[in-house]
């Protein structure tokens, strides 16, 4: 059975689309880092892909400047303390960490992974189920309290990392 011939706005609005490539199925990463940190919106996911666009296009640009530029060492330094203070990079190197830095990395940052990897939470699954019941504090309240994060996409600091002690128990 042959098709007819497409007519001329169909032929214009078919022109961009690829029917054979879909965008979607190139997320065998995406789906990766999804199932193994837990994550249960896939628009965090891409939120912090467009951060990790950013920080990787800043340090482009400060790698087209000279090494004895001030105006690079300033902003060198004050980019490689953020990511040591976000806990995205472990030393306070240079560029060259600042590079490697990816989405897994803000993933590892996020609260049921911290919880995880503190002994808190045998899996990352199990301290999600912490969080959204409300057994975990951070900071000073428990997590009902004000502009203290219930949610599991909190990602603290490093210096946040031992000031997580259990709520006791109602």
């Amino acid at each position: 059975m042959a098709m007819r011939k497409l007519k001329y706005h169909e032929q214009k609005l078919l022109k961009h689309t690829d029917l054979l490539n879909w965008k979607k199925e190139q997320n065998v990463r995406e789906m990766h880092v999804l199932r193994r940190y837990h994550i249960q919106n896939r628009d965090d996911y891409s939120k912090y892909n467009k951060v990790i666009g950013q920080i990787q296009k800043l340090i482009a640009k400060l790698v087209l400047l000279k090494p004895s530029d001030k105006y690079r060492i300033v902003k060198t330094n004050q980019l490689v303390d953020k990511l040591y203070e976000m806990g995205l990079i472990n030393s306070r190197q240079g560029l060259e960490h600042c590079e490697k830095v990816n989405v897994a990395a803000m993933c590892r940052r996020r609260l049921p992974v911290v919880m995880q990897r503190l002994k808190m939470a045998e899996t990352v699954k199990e301290a999600v189920m912490y969080i959204e019941q409300g057994h975990i504090k951070v900071g000073g309240g428990n997590s009902d309290g004000p502009g203290i994060p219930r949610e599991q996409k909190y990602g603290g600091p490093r210096h946040v990392e031992e000031g997580l002690p259990h709520q006791a128990a109602d």
